[in-house]
Parts: structure tokens; C-alpha cells; sequence
């Protein structure tokens, strides 16, 4: 029981690292980024490219800047000019966005599925309660946590993050004081993407990197960000742990059904609450 938990927590934070770049884009874009899972992947394969040059560490910092920087370049020519547009307009242009990336990927490093290994640092396994555990698996829950805290100071100690909470409420009013809201946020997509890259290379270890690998935890990550509640950090986070959770525990003990158990509590959250489980913008 106690394994499963821990595993829960290993997807569960691995959820919350992608799905809290989803919820700082909608946050300041009023984008629904559809092409998120992508960037996932990209930062998967950028650290398995890296990784066999040099090592592990290098691929996860070089994975964060490249990401960091299509994500600056995404929001001067995708983001912005969607923001004010129909949502459906949003949704096509990122799921196309989506496509290509996937198709870019295939022709660099063809269909095969390839593997990054952990770093002998984190390759060895720690006894908990009598039962082995995988030492780098406790790393992305450490991970997980260090992105939560970090993010959660940046946003309430420094001056940006001011900023960036003052743009998410009233954007115009924002711009009135003096702010450079369009700077500000093209520092927030930037983080987004960044954090999309840091989740694909812990990721790359844990599962097979393939082109296809963004869109299959990408619908996890927006059931994270509805549950949760759109814009909310701290939602994100609690539903992260417990869609986690309930994914794992769904695997291991009713595997015919585990697929359909999130989608059925996210209705189940929106039936009772609407907003999610914490509901508004922090």
C-alpha cells in the first residue's frame, strides 16, 4: 500500500510540474494551450539528444532554457496574437501546433520508441518500511514539491510576481500603472514552457519517450487543471496529488477501469462545484 501511494505521488508530481505551466499561460494568455503535451515531449527528446553528448544534469538545464525560449517565441507569435480571439480558434491553432511539433520530432528521431537513463546518482533503490523504492523516483516527488514552493514564493515575495497576479486579475488596470503586461507574460509563457521541458526530461527516465507521449498525459493534465480549478495554483496541486493517486491505485487494482476514473471525477467535481476545488485565480 505504501509503494503505491509513494508511486502515486511520483505520477501525481509529475502531473503537477506540466499541469502548473497550463494553469500560469491560461492564466495571463486566456490561452487553452492544447499544444502543451508537445512541449513535454520536445523537452523529453532535447534531453535524450543532450544526455548523449554530455549527461544528465546538462540535458535537464539545456531542456528548461530551449523550451523557455520556444516559449517566448510561441507566445510573440501564437499566444498573443490568439488572445482576443474565439476560443475555438485557440483550440485548432494549438492542437495544430500539436501536430507539428509531433511531426518534427518523427522526422529528427523517427517513430521508435528510445529511453534516457536516470543518473547514477539517483540509479540505486532506498528501503522503505521494509520495501524497496527507487531513489530517483523520490526525486520527482522532490522535484514536484521544490516547483510548488518556488513558485508560490516567486509569486508572493518578488516584484514580478506581483505583477503577474495584478495581470491576471485586471490586465488593463495593470497596464494603466505602468506595467508591461505583454513583457510580463511572455516571462510566464516562458516559465510555462520551461516547466513543460523540466517535466519531460524527470519524465524521460520513468517512460518511453515516442511522439505521441505528449498527448496521452496531456489530457491528464487538463483534467488536473479542471479539477483544480482554471487559474488556481494551489488547486492544481491537490488535484495533481489526487488524480495521481487515483490513477495509480486505478492501475493496480481495477485496470479495465482506470482510464475512465479521472474523467468520471472530473464530472463528478464539476457536477458539485463548477470552479474546481479551489476555484478562482491566485
Amino acid at each position: 500500500m505504501l509503494i503505491n501511494i509513494l508511486n502515486g505521488l511520483v505520477y501525481g508530481g509529475l502531473l503537477y510540474v506540466l499541469a502548473v505551466g497550463l494553469v500560469l499561460i491560461f492564466g495571463l494568455r486566456r490561452v487553452v494551450n492544447f499544444a502543451h503535451g508537445s512541449l513535454f515531449m520536445v523537452g523529453g527528446y532535447v534531453a535524450f539528444a543532450v544526455a548523449a553528448v554530455s549527461n544528465f544534469w546538462v540535458a535537464l538545464v539545456v531542456a528548461i532554457v530551449v523550451l523557455a525560449v520556444l516559449g517566448v517565441v510561441l507566445d510573440r507569435f501564437v499566444f498573443r496574437p490568439l488572445q482576443h480571439e474565439d476560443p475555438i480558434a485557440t483550440v485548432l491553432v494549438t492542437f495544430g501546433l500539436l501536430l507539428v511539433l509531433e511531426d518534427v520530432v518523427k522526422t529528427i528521431w523517427g517513430k521508435d520508441f528510445l529511453s534516457l537513463a536516470a543518473p547514477p546518482l539517483l540509479a540505486g533503490t532506498v528501503s522503505i518500511a521494509g520495501e524497496t523504492f527507487p531513489v530517483y523516483r523520490l526525486m520527482v516527488i522532490a522535484v514536484a514539491v521544490l516547483v510548488a514552493l518556488g513558485l508560490s514564493l516567486w509569486l508572493r515575495l518578488s516584484r514580478i510576481g506581483l505583477y503577474v497576479r495584478a495581470s491576471s486579475v485586471d490586465p488593463v488596470t495593470t497596464g494603466m500603472q505602468g506595467v508591461d503586461t505583454d513583457r510580463v507574460s511572455a516571462a510566464v509563457v516562458a516559465i510555462g514552457a520551461g516547466l513543460a521541458g523540466l517535466s519531460g526530461t524527470i519524465a524521460a527516465p520513468l517512460m518511453a519517450l515516442s511522439p505521441s507521449m505528449g498527448s496521452f498525459i496531456l489530457i491528464d493534465s487538463f483534467i488536473v487543471v479542471v479539477v483544480g480549478g482554471l487559474g488556481s495554483f494551489s488547486g492544481a496541486f491537490i488535484a495533481a496529488l489526487v488524480i495521481g493517486q487515483v490513477h495509480n491505485f486505478g492501475i493496480v487494482y481495477i485496470p479495465w477501469a482506470a482510464s475512465m476514473i479521472p474523467f468520471l471525477l472530473m464530472v463528478g467535481v464539476l457536477i458539485w462545484r463548477p470552479t474546481g476545488l479551489v476555484g478562482g485565480r491566485t
